[in-house]
């Protein structure tokens, strides 16, 4: 394996349209946090680089439906990530955003590069265009039915039902998610990088000489290229994002999938003053953690974009995982079915690492895999806290009691002692060669085996059964326990860096280095150690139940937006609910408003007063049904003036999946003026 003298560690970039959720942790944060802390526990040089992707469709259509501009959106969930990747112990040295000065300087100044070589492409096509809202639509603007499993809610890029990879002109039935109506195909002009002319470097690149990747990235990758590669467009017509920086060039922005890898290069710029050190010396080694679906960005267009620029190195390896699945199902933000991290962190509070253990042993490294929220209980209960945590307890507990809490001498040596201590090295050296290659899980399970070796060591001898008859075998046996503690620190730092800087703090260290794991005296004899907590608790059903409910509400939410009810609105505080003022009121009058089709005017006694209310519900009631009928109103609802008429409240009415109204009142007669509770 080649030595380099840095590294340069890169996290695919989160989009800042809404928070980040497990799935994101365990495909792509949690693996390269752990492979950079490694490295920095070896002492070498390394800066590990992530921020938010602020550009592309997602973001405007979050600023739509949410009646925001595309700036406050990115402003809120920049934020709201970045907060939680350090509650988390995610350990960026940077965390930028593409909406900074320095990234568009810099993809502009890349772009502009490979344009004035005359690197692109210009091609004039049709795409369709929304002429009510007088704008092209990118794909996620278009809706139809999928050509493969005739889902009617599929997107111009994709189809969320079969999972199928689509274009907007595949689409049965489009129609435009801005206006609802049917788009036209209109003439526009991009610029392309072609794809196609790279071919031959990307195969010898990628196929002969990068065979050392993961099997589902190679295959990915050999996939692609085995069907030919097509030149893709590096602009779009969108009003958000970096400008085309060409001259005259109006109304048109670099594609997000050109700009937003740029984001590395832009966030080392702007983190240290040598940032050409890690990206233009064959010393760097390059690595980009990301997840399955930006294989193709990361291993074929960037690296093309990089190779056609001249001056950068190439990836050494791109070490994606496949997708994690939540309860059986398909993680989707769109029907809420995750597990937001900002959620996690709020409700489990101190259990950072125990997340971390979970979504790194049951990481989708090969293949897709599944979080549950029993598993996440079971792991939490029967390793951290019964094998870990029970092993370092142990270990503390016994050496307060029976030698004041300092490191005894090892008065009468063991085999079995030293055998065990000797081991020590030997699983760093496993641990290293899992870590190197990207074999997580494996690691982890080394990291605890470690741990299973000193509990069964202190099961086998019975340091508290032979401490009044050989109370110097028991000094041994808890001298290699602790040096067994110790090394720990260091070895479970990289996978729970929470859980061992509290163990170095019992131990009354500071930390251990890497190289020094397995080093005899690690803990010197008479070293005082602090009074032991519990590394670890256990998690009760009560905490899992609620998290279940979570997803079982999700769950019902879901199917009554598929059954046409509206979604749920946000919820208030009770002092906000207590603001209105609900009561029974009777309709004394009814009349439609002239020249509406849809307008009744009701005279109401509401036992308070005497008031008029304008209600849109001329469609489903006629007014002369209504005099004598009780109905529910909102009282306290300020006035405002309807077709004239002064419209004092407003009448509550039920509204099912097809559209009919009925009125909510009380099931048998009450008082004018009761108030609803």
């Amino acid at each position: 394996m080649k030595k380099y003298k840095r590294n340069l560690i890169t996290a695919a970039l989160p989009y800042a349209n809404g928070p980040v959720h497990i799935g994101h942790l365990a495909g792509v944060y949690i693996p390269a946090d752990i492979y950079s802390r490694y490295l920095r526990l070896k002492g070498e040089d390394i800066i590990f680089i992530c921020g938010s992707d602020e550009h592309g469709v997602p973001i405007t259509i979050k600023a739509r439906q949410e009646g925001i501009s595309p700036q406050q959106v990115v402003d809120l969930y920049h934020q709201m990530n970045k907060d939680s990747f350090e509650r988390f112990g995610i350990q960026f040295d940077i965390y930028h955003r593409t909406s900074h000065p320095t990234h568009h300087k810099t993809a502009s100044e890349f772009f502009k590069t490979l344009y004035d070589r005359g690197e692109f492409t210009e091609k004039e096509t049709e795409q369709y265009f929304d002429p009510g809202a007088g704008q092209f639509l990118a794909d996620r603007y278009i809706t139809g039915t999928c050509p493969k499993c005739n889902y009617d809610r599929a997107y111009g890029d994709q189809c969320e039902q079969c999972g199928s990879s689509l274009a907007a002109m595949d689409l049965i039935n489009p129609k435009s998610t801005i206006s609802g109506s049917v788009p036209v195909l209109k003439k526009t002009k991009h610029w392309y990088l072609p794809l196609d002319q790279y071919e031959g470097f990307l195969k010898k690149w990628i196929l002969e000489e990068n065979k050392h990747w993961k099997s589902n990235v190679y295959g990915q990758c050999k996939s692609w290229l085995d069907g030919g590669l097509e030149a893709r467009a590096v602009t779009r017509d969108l009003d958000w994002g970096i400008p085309v920086p060409i001259e005259g060039v109006k109304g048109k922005v670099l594609y997000v999938w050109f700009d937003a890898p740029i984001g590395y290069i832009s966030a080392t710029k702007d983190l240290t003053k040598n940032w050409a050190d890690y990206w233009k010396s064959k010393d760097t080694k390059l690595i980009h953690f990301i997840g399955k679906d930006n294989i193709v960005f990361h291993c074929i267009i960037f690296p093309a974009m990089l190779k056609v620029e001249g001056s950068y190195v190439l990836p050494e390896n791109v070490p994606a995982n496949e997708f994690l699945n939540l309860e059986g199902d398909k993680i989707s933000t769109s029907r809420n079915w995750a597990v937001w991290l900002h959620e996690y962190l709020d409700e489990f509070k101190d259990k950072q690492d125990v997340l971390r253990y979970v979504l790194c042993a049951n990481a989708p490294e090969a293949k897709d895999n599944d979080f549950t929220w029993k598993d996440f209980q079971a792991r939490n209960n029967n390793e951290l806290v019964a094998v870990l945590g029970n092993f370092v307890h142990r270990t503390l507990v016994l050496t307060h009691k029976y030698f004041a809490g300092k490191v005894p001498g090892q008065a009468v040596p063991d085999k079995y002692d030293l055998e065990v201590l000797s081991s020590i090295a030997a699983y760093r050296e496993r641990l290293e060669n899992h870590l190197d290659h990207f074999r997580f899980r494996e690691a982890l399970k080394e990291a605890m085996n470690l741990a299973r070796l000193g509990n069964k060591h202190l099961a086998d001898s019975e340091p508290w059964k032979i401490i009044k008859t050989d109370p110097d075998r028991v000094k041994s046996i808890l001298y290699t326990s602790l040096q067994i503690t110790a090394s720990l620190v260091a070895i479970i730092e990289p996978f729970l860096p929470f859980s061992s800087r509290k163990l170095a703090g019992f131990l009354n260290v500071e930390g251990v280095a890497w190289k020094d794991i397995g080093k005899k005296d690690l803990l010197r004899v008479g070293h005082e150690i602090a009074r032991p907590e519990l590394l670890f608790d256990k998690i009760e059903d009560e905490a899992i139940q609620v998290q279940l409910d979570k997803l079982e509400n999700s769950k019902k939410m879901n199917e009554m937006k598929e059954a046409g009810f509206p979604a749920a609105k946000d919820e208030i505080s009770y002092d906000e609910f207590s603001r209105m003022d609900i009561r029974i009121a009777r309709i004394l009058s009814a009349e439609k408003v002239p020249k509406t089709d849809k307008l009744i005017k009701l005279d109401l006694d509401t036992g308070i007063d005497k008031r008029t209310v304008v209600s849109g519900i001329a469609e489903y009631f006629k007014p002369e049904d209504l005099p004598g009928k009780q109905v529910t109103i909102l009282a306290n609802l300020a006035p405002r003036k309807i077709r004239g008429i002064e419209s004092h409240g407003m009448v509550l009415l039920a509204k099912d999946p097809s559209g009919k109204l009925i009125f909510v009142r009380p099931d048998q007669e009450t008082s004018n003026g009761s108030a609803v509770l």
